[in-house]
């Protein structure tokens, strides 16, 4: 009975949140549209109180539309058909107030045809933003049920190195209680050894486990099987008793806010530097094909938000043989022999990467995240250090807090360096430790230092 009314409760909180949200973004379409219209039309007299009344207006038939349609019923979880049939209907319950109005009052227009303008230009805005914002929230709420089922888990091992213990792993794994990081034996022989799914590690005493939780990025108990008590800190029924001074898993701090404003900033930021870039991409252009022809962008797998992989783009800037092997090769600085005369030029003053505002326009792509990499490389990283997964949570960025402080990495090593300070901006990302690595970025970019 409780549940239900939670869940009930929950409902009743959503429309509510629906109403507001979509009475201030028709409202704000009528205001883009009243502005449109007075831009191409003549000086109107009396305009601050002709835009009140029409604001107003628009204010009352929104909720009347919604009141008659019922459309802030179906928000969740996604755009449905309904859901957009229903949001027509209120859209068009407003004009045709708001139409009535006109015909009353014209509101300081001169001719039918601006009034027809208003109209069309309130009706397309409208339902342009409200469809946009209740996608995205959508998303939103998803991420974040995602997100707190994975930080309600545990991180477990288990404790033995035999096919009993791989079955009571997969037995704790189906609970949904528990996140399995593996197997942990006392027998060196068995240490990196695989049964089932489970990579097996060899924990001799109190300090391995320690230098083991951190590798993993935090453990929150062990389990062992019945008839194995191992003298840990769990039951014999694998009943969590405590942890073994755990920390944490690190998990993404910016709330649902700070990831719409974020994305709403990347999306505006991008479509405006797309703009202003143009000439600069079709000189970049020009230049790749001159030198070295077809093809003139890169195109290459990376892994993203979620683990997806997704087409990262850049400027080709080395040779077209660059990889005939077949096998990844790290870029080794300015006097990487695979460079191109342009490809060197644009690497140095990073203009390889312009291309890679599509990507974030996309939304494949973040301007502040870890930079992504490629599933050859990641999976190197997780054999030394399999925190690197936490990252998913995030979508990655075309600059980062490791590259103004690790610069690019050309080696293993670097790599795990960065994904340290990867794990930190994790951790303690906002929108305005993001606007501080962006005007870093932009001051060492413009000062020339090289990163």
């Amino acid at each position: 009975m409780n549940n239900v009314m939670e869940k009930k409760k929950a409902i009743i909180s959503s429309s509510k949140a629906s109403i507001v949200q979509d009475t201030a973004l028709s409202c704000l379409g009528s205001f883009f549209a009243f502005l449109l219209v007075r831009w191409l039309s003549e000086p109107i007299y009396g305009f601050t109180l002709h835009f009140f009344i029409y604001m107003g207006c628009a204010l009352a038939f929104t909720l009347l539309g919604q009141l008659l349609s019922g459309s802030f019923r179906n928000l969740s979880p996604g755009v449905s058909y309904w859901a957009g049939d229903r949001l027509l209907l209120t859209i068009l319950i407003k004009e045709i107030g708001l139409a009535i109005l006109m015909s009353v009052d014209k509101g300081g227009f001169t001719s039918h045809a601006l009034i027809f303008l208003a109209l069309a230009a309130d009706a397309l805005f409208s339902i342009a933003m409200i469809l946009y914002i209740r996608s995205y929230v959508s998303r939103i709420r998803e991420e974040d049920a995602a997100m707190k089922e994975l930080s309600e888990r545990l991180n477990a091992l288990v404790a033995g190195d035999g096919e009993e213990a791989a079955r009571f792993a997969d037995e704790a794994k189906e609970s949904g209680r528990y996140n399995l990081l593996g197997l942990i034996s006392r027998d060196p022989e068995m240490d990196r050894k695989v049964i089932g799914e489970y990579l097996i590690y060899y924990v001799p005493d109190d300090k391995a486990l320690e230098a083991l939780e951190w590798q993993l990025g935090g453990i929150d108990c062990i389990l062992f099987p019945k008839g194995n008590s191992g003298g840990g800190s769990e039951s014999a029924d694998g009943e969590p008793g405590g942890a073994p001074d755990a920390k944490p898993a690190p998990r993404g701090k910016m709330n649902a806010f700070g990831r719409f404003i974020k994305r709403s900033f990347d999306v505006v930021l991008s479509s405006v530097l797309l703009i202003v870039f143009l000439p600069l991409i079709i000189l970049c252009s020009l230049a790749v094909l001159i030198e070295d022809g077809s093809p003139v962008i890169y195109s290459q797998e990376r892994i993203g938000k979620g683990g997806r992989p997704f087409r990262i783009l850049k400027f080709r800037s080395m040779r077209r043989d660059a990889e005939a092997m077949g096998v990844p090769r790290l870029y080794s600085g300015e006097n990487d022999p695979r460079l191109t005369r342009v490809g060197k030029f644009i690497r140095q003053h990073h203009l390889d990467e312009l291309p890679q505002l599509w990507n974030v326009l996309r939304g494949d792509m973040s301007f502040i995240g870890y930079r992504p990499e490629r599933q050859f490389y990641i999976d190197r990283i997780m054999e030394k250090n399999p925190r690197y997964r936490y990252l998913y949570q995030i979508r990655p960025g075309v600059t980062s807090y490791a590259t103004l402080y690790n610069g690019y990495t050309d080696t293993l090593e670097k790599m795990l360096t960065r994904l340290d300070l990867d794990l930190y901006y994790l951790r303690n990302h906002s929108v305005l430790f993001d606007l501080r690595v962006l005007g870093l970025t932009f001051l060492r970019i413009v000062g020339g230092k090289k990163f």
